[in-house]
C-alpha cells in the first residue's frame, strides 16, 4: 500500500515536472519563431529592446536544460519527443545568435561587450562553444588586419622584390604602425577576448592567439626583412637604428600583451638582436671604410677632406641614437667589442693624419691638419656624449696653425733676424703667392690663421722697419694688409704702421 502511494507520488511528480518544461519550450518557441535567424534584417541586440535580448539568451538556456531534463529518463518515449523538439529549438536559437555575434564584433557598439559576454557564455554553456570561438576568431581576424592595414598598407609586401629606397619608405610607416599596434591595438583586442571568454580564460587566450599572432608576426617580419636587406650598409645605419628603437619600445608590450614565452615574444626578442646584430656590422663596414678608404689625392689650398665632412656630419647624426648604441653595446650575447661615436672619431683622425702625408709642402700639411681638425672640434662640439673633446680637438687644431705659421713664415721670420731688407721683402712676397690658393675650414679658422699669421710676422717686421726703414719698400701696414688678404680675408688699404 505505501509502495504503491510512493509511486504515485513519483509520477505525479514527474508530470508535474513535464509540464512546466513543456510550457518553458512553448515559451521558448514563440521568442525563437520571432527572431528566427532565416530574417537577416533585423538585429535582437541592435534593433530590439534590451529586456527582449534578455529574455532570448534566458529562453535559450531554459531549451538546453530542458534537453537535460528529457534526457535523464530515455526509456519514457514521451521525453524523446520533447528531447528532439527542445534540441531543434535550441539550435534554432543557436543559429541566431552565431548571426548576432558578427554584428556585436564589427564594429562594437557602445555598451556591446556586455553583450557579447553573456551571448558568448549563452552558446558555450549550450555546448555550442566552437561555433561560437570560429565566428568570432573568423570576423576579429578580419576586423583586426583591416584596422594594421590603415595603419600599415604594405604589411604583405614582400620586401624582398623592393628596392631599398622603397623599403625605407615602407619601414618609415612600420614605425608608427607598429607602435600603434603592439601599444593600443593588440593590447585592445586582448581586452576583447578577456572580456567576452571571462567564463575560462585559458580560452580567452588561445582565442587571442589564433585571432592575433599572424598579425604580430605579419609586423615582424617587416622588420626582420628591413634588417636583412639593409645587408650593414653603414649608409643603412639608421633605418636600422629606427627599427630597433622601435622593437625597444614595443617589446614590453609584447610580453605584456602576448605573454614572455609566446612565440610573438620570441620572435620579437630575435628581431630585436638581429636589428643590434646589423647596427654592429654597419658600424664595422664604416669603421672598414674610413681606414681603407682610397682617394690618393691631396685636397686643393689644404681645405676639409670630404671624407671628414661626411663621415662628421654622419656621427652628428649618429648622435642622436647614442641610446641605442649603448642599449645595442649592452645586448646581451654582443661581443666585448663596443661601438662609440668618439672611437670612430679616432679613426677618422687617423686617416686624416696619414692622408696629410701625401702634401709635399709641410705648410700645406700643417694647414691640412689643422682645417680638418677644427672641422672635427666643430661638429663633435654638437655631440654631448664627448663631452671636453672638442676642447682637445680645438687645441691640436691650435697647435697644428701654430706649425704652419712656422712652416709657411719661417723663411720670412729667419730674414727679419738677419735683418736682410731685400730677402725679407722676397721672403714675404714668395710665402704670399704660394698661400694665394691655400684655403680655410671657415671664415672662423680664415680669422684665426690671418691672426696667427700677423702675431708672428708683423710685430718683427714693425721693428725691422724702424730701424731699416729707408731699404725696404713695405710698410708694416703692407704686410699687414697682405696677411689680412689671405684665406679670403678682405684686402685692406694699407697704412703706414
Amino acid at each position: 500500500m505505501m509502495s504503491r502511494l510512493i509511486g504515485d507520488m513519483q509520477r505525479h511528480r514527474r508530470t508535474l515536472s513535464t509540464t512546466v518544461v513543456e510550457e518553458t519550450i512553448a515559451a521558448a518557441a514563440t521568442l525563437v519563431s520571432k527572431w528566427h535567424p532565416d530574417d537577416h534584417h533585423s538585429s535582437l541586440f541592435l534593433h530590439a529592446s534590451s529586456p527582449e535580448a534578455d529574455h532570448f539568451l534566458r529562453a535559450a538556456a531554459d531549451l538546453h536544460r530542458a534537453m537535460l531534463f528529457f534526457a535523464s529518463d530515455p526509456t519514457n518515449a514521451h521525453n524523446g519527443h520533447g528531447l528532439v523538439q527542445a534540441h531543434h529549438l535550441l539550435d534554432t536559437a543557436m543559429r541566431r545568435l552565431q548571426l548576432e555575434l558578427p554584428r556585436l564584433l564589427a564594429p562594437p557598439p557602445a555598451g556591446s561587450r556586455d553583450r557579447l559576454r553573456a551571448l558568448a557564455d549563452t552558446m558555450m554553456s549550450a555546448g555550442y562553444g566552437k561555433e561560437c570561438i570560429s565566428t568570432f576568431k573568423e570576423h576579429r581576424r578580419a576586423a583586426l588586419a583591416a584596422t594594421l592595414r590603415r595603419q600599415h598598407t604594405t604589411v604583405q609586401v614582400q620586401l624582398s622584390k623592393l628596392t631599398w629606397e622603397q623599403v625605407d619608405d615602407n619601414i618609415q610607416s612600420w614605425l608608427a604602425a607598429a607602435r600603434i599596434a603592439f601599444s593600443s591595438v593588440f593590447p585592445a583586442e586582448k581586452e576583447l577576448c578577456d572580456t567576452v571568454f571571462a567564463g575560462d580564460a585559458s580560452v580567452g587566450d588561445a582565442v587571442f592567439e589564433d585571432v592575433a599572432n599572424n598579425q604580430a608576426a605579419n609586423l615582424l617580419d617587416v622588420a626582420e626583412a628591413a634588417v636583412a636587406r639593409a645587408r650593414r650598409a653603414p649608409e643603412r645605419l639608421f633605418r636600422v637604428l629606427d627599427v630597433h628603437d622601435a622593437l625597444t619600445e614595443i617589446l614590453p608590450e609584447i610580453m605584456s600583451v602576448f605573454g614572455d614565452r609566446s612565440e610573438v615574444a620570441k620572435r620579437g626578442c630575435s628581431a630585436l638582436f638581429k636589428a643590434g646584430e646589423a647596427a654592429r656590422g654597419a658600424l664595422a663596414n664604416l669603421e672598414v671604410a674610413i681606414e681603407k678608404e682610397p682617394s690618393k689625392a691631396t685636397v686643393a689650398g689644404g681645405g676639409v677632406h670630404p671624407l671628414t665632412r661626411y663621415v662628421m656630419n654622419y656621427l652628428v647624426f649618429l648622435a642622436d641614437y647614442e641610446g641605442a648604441l649603448d642599449r645595442i653595446n649592452q645586448q646581451q650575447g654582443s661581443p666585448e667589442r663596443s661601438w662609440s661615436i668618439g672611437w670612430l672619431v679616432q679613426v677618422l683622425m687617423r686617416k686624416i693624419e696619414a692622408k696629410a702625408g701625401s702634401y709635399r709642402e709641410a705648410a700645406l700639411r700643417h694647414l691640412f691638419m689643422a682645417n680638418n681638425t677644427h672641422y672635427v672640434a666643430r661638429k663633435v662640439a654638437k655631440i654631448p656624449s664627448l663631452g671636453d673633446d672638442d676642447g682637445e680637438a680645438q687645441d691640436a687644431a691650435r697647435r697644428h696653425v701654430e706649425a704652419y705659421v712656422r712652416a709657411a713664415w719661417g723663411k720670412v721670420l729667419k730674414a727679419i733676424a738677419a735683418a736682410d731688407g731685400v730677402e725679407v721683402e722676397e721672403a714675404v712676397m714668395q710665402a704670399v703667392a704660394k698661400q694665394e690658393k691655400w684655403v680655410a675650414a671657415d671664415e672662423e679658422m680664415g680669422q684665426v690663421l690671418r691672426a696667427a699669421a700677423t702675431a708672428a710676422v708683423v710685430p718683427k717686421y714693425r721693428m725691422l722697419y724702424r730701424r731699416h726703414g729707408a731699404t725696404l719698400r713695405l710698410t708694416p701696414g703692407d704686410v699687414n694688409a697682405i696677411i689680412a688678404a689671405l684665406f679670403g680675408g678682405i684686402i685692406a688699404t694699407p697704412s703706414s704702421c
